[in-house]
């Protein structure tokens, strides 16, 4: 087959990983980025090209978009569907995952606990808000985040105005949510391909810091999922549309709350605590999707 990984460099783990992954199972791999993509609409025809090479060759991709450049790749990966090539991320099901709010909204609707959660409104007074999310402390999110980037734990009324103000001068969304002391700091990361759990594992955030990123310091360790985890991971996966996640989940005393659904989930760090080939489940779902596309053995659906 022939894949391509959207992503912003070759040199990235997760790129890099499914690169060698994809070439080790005899296919056609070209890291693409998608920045950079030309695209061609005309009567009856969708094109894409990348330097001078036509996407419509692939089979598949396989996207890696960073937050920031969402709506350039949910441009890219709509782009992909009138081409009728296969990805592993729905352009919906991107922005979707990249908006907390939505995110957060679509597991309410599909009965799915999260933290208590308040958007807060340009002006509006943030009291009442604090106390209908549990109170002080509290957790202070910008809607389209990434790695634990603008997520600010406020321990004062005062703290919290200021942080929400000047965030909101420079025209960002923000939502509070209750801190979960219960979860001392941890998160569980499951890992989601095609409707499975395939790896999970518990970060614990380093002393001093409530944020459980890899990225921010964190450590990780392989943790099995209850029933309970199992099942909501998937639900939440499903719901927003995602046939590859991340889900992060915390602990609390009323069950399991869905903190987080990622559309581009990180592989290094769930390939290494867990010893489980993620790349390799994500390869077996691209194969047996284009292999039934091909034998017409799945109907495309077309949207009007």
């Amino acid at each position: 087959m022939k894949i391509g990984i959207l992503s912003v460099s070759q040199e990235i783990y997760s790129t890099q990983t499914l690169l060698q992954c994809g070439l080790a199972r005899g296919h056609q791999m070209e890291v693409i980025d998608y920045r950079k993509c030309s695209m061609v609409i005309e009567q009856g025809r969708a094109e894409m090209y990348y330097k001078d090479f036509p996407l419509s060759q692939l089979d598949a991709v396989i996207p890696r978009i960073t937050s920031s450049f969402t709506q350039m790749g949910a441009i890219v990966l709509s782009h992909l569907k009138l081409m009728k090539v296969f990805s592993t991320v729905k352009p919906d099901a991107l922005l979707m995952a990249r908006d907390k709010l939505r995110c957060l909204q679509r597991m309410q609707e599909v009965g799915i606990d999260v933290p208590q959660t308040a958007y807060v409104g340009n002006g509006q007074p943030i009291g009442p808000l604090i106390s209908m999310v549990g109170g002080l402390p509290v957790v202070i999110k910008l809607l389209e985040s990434a790695q634990g980037l603008g997520v600010i734990l406020s321990e004062s009324y005062r703290n919290a105005e200021s942080t929400i103000e000047a965030f909101q001068q420079v025209n960002e969304r923000v939502i509070l949510q209750e801190f979960i002391r219960e979860a001392r700091g941890a998160d569980v990361r499951a890992f989601v391909v095609n409707g499975k759990v395939v790896a999970s594992m518990k970060r614990q955030a380093r002393d001093g810091e409530f944020r459980s990123n890899l990225h921010r310091g964190a450590t990780a360790q392989s943790e099995p999922l209850s029933l309970q985890e199992d099942y909501v991971a998937r639900t939440a996966a499903k719901a927003t549309g995602l046939d590859v996640a991340g889900v992060d989940i915390l602990r609390s005393e009323r069950g399991p709350l869905i903190m987080e659904v990622n559309a581009s989930p990180g592989l290094e760090g769930i390939e290494t605590f867990t010893q489980v080939d993620v790349s390799g489940k994500i390869f077996d779902f691209i194969e047996k999707k284009v292999n039934a596309l091909k034998n017409g053995k799945v109907k495309r659906k077309v949207t009007i």
